[in-house]
């Protein structure tokens, strides 16, 4: 969770939510929650691949799932254009596009080569994050550049705009429901699995808070709004190098595009098998395991993508699309008791979920919609030659 995501989507969340953009955390955060406790369950009991896409075709039905499914690939192709543009932004700012461009080209052939992040790597790189944002937080508290009158200085954005940030915020939290994949592989899973996904969340939570109130000390909420990389302005402006940013930064966005391009070329590939995407992408290199044609695929619409948007932009259609993923996996888990004490968490979900996804940004709600419109249209024409009731 504590990714590249966090360097990118203060700025765009305190622009919604101004003086608010704590409040727009919380409601994030309590989202999140749901989605992923959500996911938990349903994961216990169906310890397959496809995450949603499976969840809703056996709970909802066909269509609900490949909705899901359609929602993450685009959704999680818009993020990784975003994870490009975070990289251009701290790295080349001037070249914000190329860089991006080229990032998303460079990942994709390591990915055809069939290179594979490491869990040690990931830590690595976690422990990085963490610690540059730490130092971040620690300059701005102890530093004259810092104040903390600025955190209330300007207009709050009103419930709508709390709304909307907790939406772009919630692009900052991707990777909770990672958890809910172990079901396979803990003991206890029904007991374990939230224990670790409320430890997860509460300090990530935790991590967030702090950093947003420190970046609003430095910048204010029209300073911080009006930054293209949060992270970094507020170190300047706190005399801590922002050369150890720009590093982490970056580092951070590689690892989170490596990851999102591996978990989008395979979801591609599912869909694909099953009749829901051409069934070309399907295919599978011999010698190395790799789909390469959906790889290639998602490397030349995330590279488009990269090229042409901005990232506020990226982070609010991905927002609204991976809403609309976690809005099926709160619809199936509700379908899972008849109970209500054991309805309130995936309906709170469900209800956050649609909420927050139609307080975003106008342009991210209209393109979304025409989306995922043209995804149930791919149904239509693709449910006869599908093989939906099995799995991928």
């Amino acid at each position: 969770m504590i990714g590249a995501g966090v360097f990118a989507a203060f700025g765009p969340a305190a622009a919604a939510a101004g003086s608010a953009l704590l409040a727009g955390l919380a409601v994030a955060a309590v989202v999140a929650y749901c989605n992923a406790s959500s996911s938990a369950r349903l994961a216990a009991l169906y310890p397959r691949s496809g995450g949603t896409y499976v969840y809703g075709r056996e709970r909802l039905g066909p269509f609900w799932g490949h909705l899901a499914g359609w929602s993450f690939v685009v959704g999680k192709s818009a993020s990784c254009a975003a994870m490009a543009l975070t990289v251009g932004h701290y790295a080349w700012p001037q070249h914000t596009h190329a860089v991006a461009v080229g990032a998303v080209m460079a990942i994709t052939a390591l990915n055809l080569c069939g290179v594979e992040r490491s869990a040690r790597a990931a830590r690595i790189a976690v422990a990085l994050v963490v610690a540059v944002l730490a130092a971040v937080a620690v300059a701005a508290f102890t530093s004259g550049g810092a104040d903390a009158s600025r955190v209330l200085d300007g207009a709050a954005g009103g419930p709508f705009g709390v709304l909307q940030a907790a939406g772009l915020l919630f692009f900052a939290f991707a990777g909770y429901a990672r958890i809910a994949t172990l079901g396979e592989e803990v003991r206890d899973p029904q007991r374990t699995l939230p224990r670790a996904i409320f430890t997860a969340l509460a300090a990530t939570l935790v991590v967030y808070a702090v950093l947003g109130f420190a970046l609003l000390a430095a910048l204010g909420p029209a300073g911080l709004a009006a930054a293209g990389a949060p992270v970094a302005d507020a170190a300047r402006a706190v005399g801590f190098p922002a050369a150890f940013v720009t590093v982490a930064a970056c580092v951070a966005a590689i690892g989170s595009l490596l990851a999102l391009v591996l978990g989008v070329s395979r979801t591609t590939l599912a869909m694909a098998r099953d009749g829901h995407l051409p069934r070309p992408l399907a295919a599978v290199d011999a010698r190395r395991g790799v789909p390469v044609r959906a790889e290639l695929a998602v490397g030349a619409v995330v590279a488009v993508a990269a090229a042409m948007v901005d990232l506020r932009s990226a982070i609010g259609f991905s927002s609204f699309a991976v809403l609309v993923y976690y809005a099926v996996a709160n619809a199936s888990a509700w379908t899972l008791s008849t109970a209500w004490t054991s309805r309130v968490v995936p309906a709170v979900g469900l209800a956050g979920c649609l909420s927050v996804a139609l307080s975003l940004p106008a342009g991210a709600v209209s393109v979304g919609m025409i989306v995922l419109a043209a995804g149930a249209l791919a149904y239509t024409v693709t449910r006869p030659g599908s093989r939906s009731d099995t799995a991928p």
